[in-house]
């Protein structure tokens, strides 16, 4: 019998009850240090007073209007959002699948009406992750997310990670935009290097093509900068953006130049729920705080302690792990185990982190994680190998 949750899931036998910055409680008290924050989405930490202040602030007042009136919060935030970013402009969405919709429709929309119709071909990479709505898993390709839910939506084409031969002569007439995420999160924490990025900024100049950067996973202060592309100095004409800008609260947005959202008038694209007062409340407060270069510099502080700690755990255990990769606080320790018997290890030793393909394991914790807690962190990983060399 099927059970009233839709069992698309493999869950851990886990549930939480409270949580309090990098840690989350079961009911019965036991405490586990929380590596993975949702899967980068409680930026700073769970029940973080200020962001429990900003909700509970605007809930008090007003929740839901509807996109039919003008909304002050969303306002405010897209103004920060421009203020701070490559962006014009910011249409505010639920979820980071949302934003990947509404990237294709505006890129394919911004040609429409230049006079281009043809063009409509996006190219995207392999190993990337867009989410699974029907154009997110087009956009991704692979069997994983595309089996049994065909006829996929046309217009994509699928390159090798990292081939910028590859790319160059996939472009024709047809083509439209090139997406990718600057640092691959499911993908196996992969950072695209910079100047591949700068490649990328230089065909689509080249070829009048626009440049769609996801920034779900990897953005928001989650490498060191506000977005990660600013460490390669290029800048998109799309972005979609989520997880780590509602700290907890489901909100995504995609950002754009005024002319990439050419063609996106009124009645072309819209959301019932996206941009409400209460989303807009906590990601203002978010972005106030996470966009502070006191608060970054923080963030990179606290990436090269950790990563150096990382790199010793790997040096000690080199049945277990092979190598650390990533940027800022968003790292994959690659496994020469089977990188889940590293994750069910670590509920053993009480420590929680997220699998990733390429036999990885995703380091995705609080950005306001402290220094007590990074070391705490290692010393659990070093547990929870040491349980599994002593399964083999």
């Amino acid at each position: 019998m099927i059970p009233s949750v839709l069992p698309t899931y493999s869950r851990a036998p886990l549930s939480f009850e409270t949580g309090e910055g990098s840690w989350l409680m079961t009911a019965d008290g036991r405490r586990y240090l929380d590596l993975g924050a949702g899967i980068a989405v409680n930026a700073l930490g769970h029940a973080n007073p200020d962001l429990v202040n900003a909700l509970t602030a605007q809930a008090g007042k007003l929740w839901h209007t509807s996109n039919l009136y003008e909304i002050p919060n969303q306002q405010a935030l897209a103004d920060a959002l421009v203020e701070a970013t490559f962006a014009d402009t910011v249409f505010f969405t639920n979820s980071g699948t949302e934003a990947a919709e509404l990237a294709v429709k505006m890129a394919r929309k911004h040609f429409f009406e230049a006079g281009q119709p043809e063009k409509v071909e996006i190219i995207a990479f392999d190993g990337s992750f867009h989410g699974r709505s029907s154009a997110g898993i087009a956009a991704a390709g692979g069997d994983k997310l595309t089996k049994g839910f065909g006829p996929l939506l046309p217009g994509f084409k699928h390159l090798p990670f990292a081939d910028h031969d590859a790319v160059a002569a996939a472009i024709t007439d047809k083509t439209a935009a090139i997406i990718i995420e600057p640092v691959q999160g499911e993908g196996g924490i992969r950072p695209v290097p910079d100047q591949c990025l700068k490649g990328l900024r230089d065909l689509c100049d080249e070829h009048g093509l626009l440049l769609i950067f996801d920034e779900v996973q990897c953005g928001v202060g989650r490498t060191g900068k506000l977005f990660a592309h600013e460490w390669a100095g290029v800048t998109p004409d799309i972005m979609m953006v989520a997880k780590g800008i509602g700290g907890g609260f489901p909100l995504g947005a995609v950002l754009a130049t005024e002319h990439a959202a050419s063609g996106m008038v009124a009645g072309t694209h819209g959301s019932t729920y996206g941009g409400n007062p209460l989303a807009c409340a906590v990601g203002l407060k978010v972005m106030e705080i996470v966009s502070d270069p006191a608060f970054l510099g923080e963030v990179n502080r606290k990436a090269g302690l950790l990563r150096q700690k990382l790199e010793g755990l790997v040096a000690s255990h080199p049945d277990v792990f092979d190598s650390v990769r990533g940027s800022g606080l968003m790292l994959g320790l690659k496994c020469k185990a089977v990188n889940m018997d590293v994750v069910n290890a670590g509920y053993g030793a009480k420590v929680l982190v997220v699998p990733a393909a390429d036999n990885v394991v995703r380091l995705l914790p609080p950005l306001t994680i402290s220094d007590d807690e990074i070391s705490e962190a290692v010393s659990r990983l070093e547990k929870a190998a040491g349980a599994v060399e002593n399964s083999k």
